[in-house]
């Protein structure tokens, strides 16, 4: 019974070594662990932080644009309403109108051509000079009431044929 005894406290220090081992490798596993998790934990909390911060540099953006956003249709608003723009606007239909018929009408382009390069000369003519005060004094007939007159005095044949 003396061996049985011998083998049976070999046995149980030999478990003992095991459980001893065994105890302080899941110590260290634990603090491992542990330490794992307070650094992910950190690295979350800073993720997070750093996301919010973000997140509220966004936001604050976004209201600084809304405003901007806001204080450029005031201000488009504001220029649309200025003297002269609603004239700017037209004369920028007109143009485009004009374009048009250049390219799709043949023969338009060569007598429009003349015809604006006719206007710009009594412009210049017109605002430079004694033409000026001439025209301010005395009214002159434009080139548009002759040939509406030109118009109307062909037009007045035919009516009376009928």
């Amino acid at each position: 019974m003396a061996n049985f005894l011998y083998g049976l406290l070999a046995g149980l220090a030999v478990a003992l070594v095991i459980f001893i081992v065994m105890a302080v490798r899941s110590s260290k596993e634990r603090k491992a662990v542990k330490e794992k998790e307070d650094r992910l934990r950190q690295m979350l909390t800073d993720r997070m932080e750093l996301e919010s911060d973000g997140l509220t540099k966004l936001k604050k953006e976004v209201e600084d644009l809304k405003k901007m956003n806001e204080n450029l249709r005031i201000s488009m608003q504001t220029y649309a309403q200025k003297p002269g723009r609603k004239e700017l606007q037209r004369l920028t239909v007109y143009q485009t109108a004009v374009d048009r018929l250049i390219i799709n009408s043949p023969g338009f382009g060569a007598a429009w051509q003349a015809a604006l390069k006719e206007s710009e000369e009594e412009f210049e003519k017109t605002y430079v000079g004694v033409q000026a005060f001439i025209r301010k004094v005395i009214p002159m007939k434009t080139d548009a009431q002759v040939i509406t007159e030109i118009e109307e005095s062909k037009d007045s044949p035919t009516r009376s044929m009928t």
